[in-house]
């Protein structure tokens, strides 16, 4: 356990485009604030950066909405072009009421709207959709980071989420690279003596929460950087592993 985490905001970056190299792009906001990357550190970079330098963008206004988009538009109250890229998007529909639309994404996420998002995108209507594989998205970007500047770390890509059971929404960990995304404490006495069974800590998920506090809603920072979470490194770990197994899901 480290004694202190500080979560620094990655100020200076611009609006990201189709083909930007955002690795660059990071270390040279890094370098603009005098930051030096450590062994160690942990970068966390918005979902919406990253889909949009993979040009994940799209006019809803270019897809032919069919029968049922314009159904559930019709009920919601909403635009059918919307509604059909975000069927589109959708594994499967997994509640729909009061004009909200909650889905399974190809990814296996469940969250609104497949994770389209209309905000914080310049350019008429354009939307943007989740990465198409934010675990490879989030390797090939810690890959990249790791190559120029000689520091092992991890990445974390996140995306804002909300929540069953309770209000307001929180970033969560939609991608991993380098480290393990749950820390298990099952079969760990406590300070009492209790043998604990049923303790599995999904910290990517917390760091990417934290760092959310620096980086803000419209504040235009896109990326933090943790530095003192003393966190298990993985080649091999990806955001897949916080899914939980349907068998095991007592709401579906």
């Amino acid at each position: 356990m480290a004694n202190e985490i500080r979560i620094i905001p990655v100020r200076g970056l611009p609006e990201i485009g189709p083909g930007d190299d955002l690795a660059a792009l990071i270390l040279a906001a890094l370098a603009h604030d005098n930051l030096v990357l450590e062994a160690g550190d942990i970068l966390v970079v918005t979902q919406k950066i990253v889909s949009k330098a993979e040009g994940r963008l799209i006019d809803p206004a270019s897809v032919e909405p069919s029968a049922f988009a314009h159904q559930i538009a019709a009920q919601a109250r909403k635009d059918a072009h919307f509604q059909e890229v975000v069927l589109r998007e959708s594994r499967r529909i997994v509640k729909m009421a009061n004009g909200v639309l909650i889905t399974e994404t190809h990814h296996g996420q469940i969250c609104a709207n497949s994770g389209v998002d209309e905000s914080n995108v310049s350019g008429g209507r354009i939307v943007c959709l989740l990465p198409e594989d934010p675990d490879h998205s989030a390797a090939q970007l810690r890959h990249q980071i790791a190559q120029r500047s000689g520091v092992t770390l991890a990445v974390i890509i996140s995306d804002t989420f909300g929540r069953p059971w309770r209000d307001g929404q929180v970033n969560v960990a939609i991608g991993v690279a380098g480290m393990q995304p749950m820390s298990d404490f099952a079969g760990i006495d406590d300070p009492h003596g209790y043998t604990m069974h049923a303790t599995l800590i999904a910290v990517v998920d917390e760091i990417a929460g934290a760092a959310e506090l620096v980086m803000g809603k419209i504040d235009g920072v896109p990326v933090a950087l943790v530095r003192g979470y003393a966190y298990t490194p993985s080649e091999r770990a990806t955001s897949r592993q916080l899914l939980r197994d349907p068998r095991m899901d007592l709401f579906r």
